[in-house]
C-alpha cells in the first residue's frame, strides 16, 4: 500500500479547481499539500486529500466468517465466541494479519487445488496422461481424463502420499476447473 497522497481544491458547490484555475468537474491534484492550501486560500475552497485504497488482507473462509460474526454480533456471547476463535492461541503475525483484515477489509483466500499426474509407465496410451482420482468406493486410483474428482488440496496430497515422486502435481486455476 502506498502512503503517498495527492491534494486537490474543492469548493462548497462540489466543483473542483482545474489546472487553468476554473471550477468544474475535473480536479488538478498534486502531491504538494502546501501549494494546494495556498491555491485554496487564493481562489476559495478547501483542500481534499486523495488516498490510495489499502490492499485487502487474505484470510481463510472460517476467519472471514468469524470477522463477519464479530462485526455483526448483537450480544456479548456472539461477540465473545467470534473474538475467541480469531485471537485465542494465535501467533503475533496472525493477530496482526487479522487486525489488518478488520482495518482494511478482507478477501477469502481460496485453497489451492492440484491435479496429480501418474508416472508415464502407468498410462494406457503413451499420449494420454492419467491422473490420480478420488473414487468413493475404491479410494485413490489412476484415471483417464481430468474432472472434479481429480482435484486435491495440499492437505490431501500429504495425507494420501501423492506429494512427490513418482507423481507430478500441477496447480489448477479457476480457468482449468
Amino acid at each position: 500500500m502506498s502512503e503517498e497522497k495527492l491534494y486537490a481544491v474543492k469548493n462548497d458547490k462540489g466543483e473542483w479547481l482545474n489546472q487553468y484555475c476554473f471550477w468544474g468537474p475535473e480536479a488538478w491534484a498534486k502531491p504538494d499539500k502546501d501549494d494546494r492550501e495556498k491555491v485554496a486560500k487564493h481562489y476559495g475552497g478547501h483542500v481534499v486529500a486523495f488516498v490510495e485504497e489499502p490492499e485487502k488482507e487474505a484470510v481463510s473462509e472460517n476467519e472471514g466468517k468469524a470477522i463477519d460474526s464479530l462485526i455483526n454480533a448483537e450480544t456479548y456471547a456472539q461477540a465473545s465466541e467470534a473474538f475467541h476463535y480469531l485471537f485465542a492461541s494465535r501467533k503475533k503475525e496472525d493477530i496482526k494479519r487479522i487486525m489488518k483484515a478488520f482495518r482494511n477489509g478482507y478477501t477469502v483466500a481460496k485453497e489451492k487445488k492440484y491435479r496429480v499426474i501418474t508416472p508415464k509407465s502407468w498410462w494406457a496410451s503413451e499420449n494420454e496422461p492419467e491422473y490420480m482420482h478420488m473414487n468413493v468406493l475404491n479410494g485413490i486410483e489412476n484415471y483417464k481424463g481430468a474432472d472434479d474428482d481429480t482435484l486435491f488440496t495440499q492437505k490431501q496430497l500429504d495425507l494420501y502420499g501423492l506429494n512427490g515422486a513418482p507423481f507430478t502435481k500441477e496447480e489448477v486455476t479457476d480457468d482449468d476447473e
